[in-house]
């Protein structure tokens, strides 16, 4: 649901001050410096305004269409660089699974060497041009995850999912989540919330068809090693070193997991 934007104009005087009493010079007045830098300031704002209102494609979408004022999917977008360096040659073809996907694509894109596509599992009504020309040309489908995914096993070197496994039940993640694991081939990254974001996320009922149900990280480990998957030790030290160099620090709590054999 994105945001309507605030119209920041103003109505402002124009009119100049009044002269002192005491001026003899001339009957026109003095021009008001005050009002003309009010002038000056509110052209600043506008033009401000309209600029960021334009922005770049995939900027502040995560946020603005991901109630709550938080999303693990825009820390995806800050992750990236930290994902290269600790995946190597795994980031080539990538599936992003998400909210917003269509900016984590048009982002993995931009990078030297990397394919990318994305399934968005919630309505794209209000998406701009440049997404639902992603959607046009297939490189990102909205589909239902409840279901099987529509692609072939290993069809991906890595799979990145945020935002997503929080609003399905236990019967729907005992089926998404291995569905995840079967089509990545080098391994499945999952961006999800703290327990503690869960007054954030209140507002998602509307859009999702349930609130999110944000679980700790001893919960996801547990889940994992009854799911039969493993953390990848090895991706899990390269991406905290990575991450120290590049001074990064998630707020959203992240898990590297191996693939299915």
């Amino acid at each position: 649901m994105s945001r309507r934007p605030i119209n920041p104009s103003r109505r402002i005087s124009e009119s100049g001050a009044a002269p002192f009493p005491s001026s003899l010079h001339s009957r026109s007045r003095s021009p008001s410096y005050v009002s003309i830098a009010l002038v000056i300031l509110g052209v600043f704002l506008v033009v401000g305004y309209l600029y960021r209102g334009q922005g770049t494609f995939g900027s502040n979408k995560a946020v603005s269409r991901v109630e709550g004022d938080f999303s693990c999917t825009l820390e995806v977008e800050r992750a990236i660089p930290v994902l290269k360096k600790a995946y190597g040659d795994s980031m080539h073809r990538v599936l992003h699974v998400g909210p917003d996907t269509c900016s984590v694509v048009s982002k993995l894109l931009r990078e030297e060497d990397t394919e990318a596509w994305g399934i968005e599992p919630y309505d794209i009504e209000d998406a701009d041009r440049k997404c639902k020309s992603l959607v046009h040309r297939g490189i990102v489908r909205v589909a239902d995850i409840k279901f099987p995914l529509p692609y072939r096993p290993k069809s991906f070197s890595l799979v990145i999912v945020s935002d997503a496994l929080e609003y399905l039940s236990p019967k729907f993640l005992n089926r998404t989540l291995p569905e995840l694991g079967r089509v990545s081939a080098d391994g499945l990254v999952i961006f999800t919330g703290y327990p503690r974001h869960q007054k954030a996320k209140a507002a998602d009922k509307a859009k999702y068809g349930r609130l999110a149900k944000l679980r700790s990280s001893t919960w996801w480990i547990r889940y994992f090693v009854q799911m039969s998957l493993e953390e990848n030790e090895g991706v899990i030290k390269k991406f905290e070193q990575a991450a120290e160099k590049k001074s990064y620090r998630s707020s959203c709590q992240i898990f590297h997991l191996k693939s299915y054999n």
